[in-house]
Order: structure tokens, then C-alpha cells, then sequence
């Protein structure tokens, strides 16, 4: 199901701020990490970088590629972990049979854009997204900065 509701600030652990900036979200997902127990507490600390990462479909399952979580000093002695590890996103049978047939479209991709907390558990929210041409890119930067434009007027006309 797409999901509707912003998270509470707090349980967010990293957020992929150049995927807004890149892509066009058509649907947004939650869904669930398989992470081992390094990852979790690295997560904790906030040692994660999602920027580069992406979303591929095998044999019907999902798995995020490029999410880089990097390995605490403290980490066990008899494991060695990997920060790249291809890790396996959990969803619904048909929400990812529906997302098969997206992705088979031209142009379509699936990326993570935040990892965050809910009920104690790691979530991954997914969209299903675009590329943007460059002028749409242009286009963004531009709003953005008449956004902050605004936000300074206001800001002035309020002192």
C-alpha cells in the first residue's frame, strides 16, 4: 500500500535527499529491511548513506543495492561485515507483481528515499519513480529558490 502519513521526525534514520532533486515519485511503499544484528546498531548511531543506492527486482523479490551502512569500531570480532551488502527488502506478493509490471515500463525505476524506525523495526520507503530531463531540474532549483526568496520577505516584513 502506499503510504500516506509523514513519520515523526525522531525515527528517521538517513534520508536520500538527491532522489527528489533526480526523479519524479509516481507511488510511494514501506516496506521492511532484512538487515543483520552490525547493521541495526549501526543504524542507531546514524552511520548510513542511502544517495547511491537503488532498487532491483530478482526472481520477485526486491533488494536494495548501494545502501552503504557502515560497520561500528565495536562491531564483533568473528564477523566481518560487509557496508555494500545487497540487502532484501520485504512487501507484499502483489504489490511487487504490480511493481514488476511498472518497472517494465520505459522510464520507470525504483529508488529508497528514507530509511526510518516504526514499532521497532527498520522500514525502507521505496518510490516508484522517473528520471527527470534537465530542465525539469532546472525547473526544481528555481522553485526552490523563489521558495526561499519568499520565506526571506516574509521573514523581513515580520521584524
Amino acid at each position: 500500500m502506499a503510504t500516506k502519513k509523514k513519520q515523526d521526525p525522531s525515527s528517521r534514520i538517513a534520508d536520500n535527499k538527491k532522489a527528489a532533486y533526480n526523479y519524479f515519485f509516481e507511488e510511494r511503499f514501506e516496506a521492511g529491511m532484512v538487515l543483520e544484528g552490525w547493521e541495526v546498531k549501526s543504524l542507531r548511531e546514524g552511520k548510513v548513506q542511502l544517495t547511491d543506492g537503488y532498487v532491483v527486482i530478482r526472481e520477485g523479490e526486491l533488494f536494495v543495492i548501494g545502501c552503504q551502512i557502515n560497520p561500528l569500531r565495536s562491531a564483533s570480532t568473528h564477523i566481518h561485515p560487509d557496508s555494500v551488502r545487497t540487502k532484501k527488502l520485504l512487501l507484499h506478493k502483489d504489490q511487487i507483481r504490480r511493481l514488476i509490471g511498472k518497472v517494465e515500463q520505459k522510464g520507470y525505476t525504483l529508488i529508497p528515499i528514507n530509511l526510518h524506525w516504526k514499532a521497532g523495526k527498520v522500514k525502507c520507503e521505496i518510490a516508484l519513480a522517473k528520471g527527470k530531463a534537465e530542465h525539469d531540474k532546472r525547473d526544481t532549483i528555481k522553485d526552490r529558490e523563489g521558495k526561499r526568496e519568499v520565506e526571506r520577505a516574509m521573514k523581513n516584513r515580520t521584524r
